[in-house]
């Protein structure tokens, strides 16, 4: 299997756990949010600045940020697999964690900023090219 072609974008990210069933307002900054409800929690991925407060004062929500997001070019087919397996294994190798979000086209990886310089370096060297 070739390489995949990824897009780092430009923005930061921020992870937030909500709790289950609150209602969210319509999300509209950067070019990735995702909203995803399930019965134990309501997850957010927002640029930084449309990230809600978190911390003690707001219950049970959590904030973490600093996140980059590599997006895969796309569209997807659902027939192709292993992408994210071959995009993950990479970054695991050089001690990478990840965030994962797949779309009806494609798939983003977030993760640390930190770890951005040994994402890069992996991605690259396991023969995926990454452009910003």
């Amino acid at each position: 299997m070739d390489g995949f072609d990824l897009t780092l974008l430009a923005e930061r990210y921020a992870v937030s756990r909500l709790p289950p069933g609150s209602a969210v307002a319509a999300l509209t900054g950067g070019a990735l949010s995702a909203i995803i409800h399930t019965a134990h929690e309501t997850s957010l991925v927002t640029t930084e600045a449309e990230a809600p407060a978190g911390g003690a004062a707001a219950g049970s929500s959590r904030v973490e940020r600093g996140f980059r997001a590599f997006e895969v070019a796309g569209p997807l087919a659902f027939e192709t697999v292993g992408v994210l397996a071959a995009l993950t294994a990479a970054l695991a190798a050089a001690g990478v964690g990840v965030f994962a979000l797949s779309t009806f086209d494609t798939d983003y990886l977030l993760v640390r900023e930190a770890d951005l310089p040994r994402a890069v370096a992996a991605l690259s060297g396991a023969g995926h090219r990454v452009t910003a």
